[in-house]
């Protein structure tokens, strides 16, 4: 099975990364850009066959290392 987990900042938090990347994009001619947010894609390739098992476990990765749950969110797609 695969594993997506894509992971973003919270709302309100503040995002510099993304403020540079609108800068640098506006200044290289694209306008209309009113905000940018980025974040992390990450996929898993897994052992596995059951697809809820593989879903608590890439839950209980994402809460313990992959994402900051203090000011990220992260969702999951099991294929």
């Amino acid at each position: 099975m695969k594993a997506y987990v894509h992971i973003t900042l919270k709302d309100g938090v503040l995002d510099p990364q993304g403020k540079t990347i609108a800068h640098a994009l506006s200044a290289l001619g694209f306008d209309g850009i009113q905000d940018v947010r980025q974040g992390k894609y990450i996929e898993l390739d897994l052992i596995a066959t059951d697809r809820e098992e593989a879903r608590n476990s890439v839950d209980q990765m994402c809460r313990k290392l992959l994402s900051n749950t203090v000011i990220e969110n992260y969702t999951i797609k099991i294929e």
